[in-house]
């Protein structure tokens, strides 16, 4: 909101009222602002919830430590979503489309995860929220989305025109006043079902080619695809992200290296000067999400401090949900979801665990009357706790895992 009040200011000629223009400075100011909150904001939520004894209940699986974290206040999200939410509100856009889906999606699964949090601490359901429910608001989201994406006049893609060769056609402009030439590119904005595929050249892929069967009715209807593909990111994401909540700190900390290298990638897709150096989709307004991004990012660190080993609150579905959902969505953005398994490597280690762990133990069951497992213990972090690993060790050597994977996926960029 202040964005407004700084134009105003500018147009009035005060002195430095334009530095709100720089994405840079507002960044800054979102990334600063939302530490504090977090910082301040957590101390005073964690007082009230011991207070209220809003605390986790543990079922007892036998690993080590496991039971001093009986009590340990939930729900922490709330000081996730709030440290967010407001340096957005007050340094972002509020008129920009790709900055409302970000809110929307914060909120939205927010809401979720608290109900679900609800159910368990309040009602004293262990249960919580049935999954059908936790899949149907995630399934909503991704419906409102993708519908968005594709039907909102802002969301474009500026291409460059092709010549029948293949190659781009140039522009050649006289300067008025010198004997001078200079050439660009003839480029044009267009809705486009396209995204990124990392590490192939001609590295853009069009969700229409799924239906291509269809003929020329694919570009027709392969918004459908997108939103089907949006919805199933979406979901995956999200409970990747609350699979990955199980120690302390370890879904926070890879979830702040996943959000810098998602803020990289969204600052080079919004700046037409980096998009053409380095060849990749140049889709303009997205720039505004860097100042999201920042925020997140503050609140990821601001909220470690609370939550790292041993952790003082925990955040709960409240801020689970959101988190995976808001990186998948910002993802879906920029156009860069097809890097989801290589960023959220970590997400997926434990999503695939889970799944491995159930199917075989099903398959076992069925063939010889005696459920086999291939994990001590699902998701894959408590793996590595009933091999006898410290809890400190395993979350710092995932946060390891999680920066080379995010280093590989920047290199994507260049590396075709």
């Amino acid at each position: 909101m202040l964005i407004y009040l700084f134009e105003y200011l500018d147009r009035m000629g005060f002195p430095g009222a334009g530095v709100f223009q720089y994405i840079s400075f507002r960044s800054a100011s979102a990334v600063i602002s939302s530490l504090i909150i977090s910082m301040l904001f957590g101390k005073n939520l964690i007082s009230m919830l011991r207070r209220k004894q809003i605390g986790e209940s543990i079922r007892d699986l036998g690993l080590e430590g496991q039971m001093q974290k009986k009590g340990t206040p939930t729900m922490g999200g709330i000081i996730i979503i709030a440290s967010i939410l407001i340096p957005v509100l007050l340094f972002g856009d509020l008129d920009n489309t790709y900055v409302r889906l970000m809110i929307l999606t914060t909120v939205w699964l927010g809401l979720v995860g608290f109900t679900d949090d609800y159910i368990k601490v309040f009602k004293k359901n262990k249960q919580g929220l049935t999954g059908k429910f936790k899949i149907l608001g995630q399934v909503i989201l991704g419906i409102v989305v993708g519908l968005t994406l594709y039907l909102n006049d802002d969301v474009i893609v500026r291409e460059k025109v092709l010549l029948e060769n293949g190659e781009p056609r140039m522009e050649i402009k006289q300067d008025a006043n010198q004997d001078e030439t200079s050439s660009t590119y003839v480029t044009r904005d267009v809705k486009s079902t396209k995204t990124t595929i990392p590490f192939v050249k001609n590295n853009e892929f069009d969700y229409a080619y799924l239906i291509g069967f269809m003929g020329e009715k694919a570009q027709k209807w392969g918004w459908i695809v997108l939103v089907i593909a949006v919805i199933i990111i979406i979901t995956a994401v999200s409970n990747g992200a609350n699979m990955t909540d199980g120690l302390d700190g370890l879904a926070t900390g890879s979830s702040a290296i996943i959000g810098v290298t998602l803020g990289v990638l969204a600052y080079v897709s919004g700046n037409i000067l980096f998009a053409d150096y380095l060849n990749i989709m140049y889709i303009p307004y997205t720039g505004e999400l860097v100042i999201f991004m920042s925020a997140f990012i503050g609140a990821m660190i601001g909220f470690l401090w609370y939550n790292s080993y041993p952790a003082q609150v925990f955040m709960g579905d409240t801020g689970s949900l959101a988190i995976g959902g808001i990186i998948a969505v910002y993802a879906i953005i920029i156009r860069k979801e097809l890097l989801i398994p290589i960023l959220c490597g970590i997400f997926l280690m434990e999503s695939l665990s889970v799944l491995m762990q159930v199917s075989w133990f099903k398959y076992t069951k069925k063939r010889s009357g005696e459920g086999r497992r291939i994990f001590l213990m699902a998701p894959l972090h408590h793996h590595y706790q009933k091999k006898g690993y410290p809890e400190p060790k395993i979350v710092t050597r995932f946060w390891i895992i999680g920066i080379m994977l995010a280093v590989i996926t920047i290199v994507t960029l260049k590396i075709r």
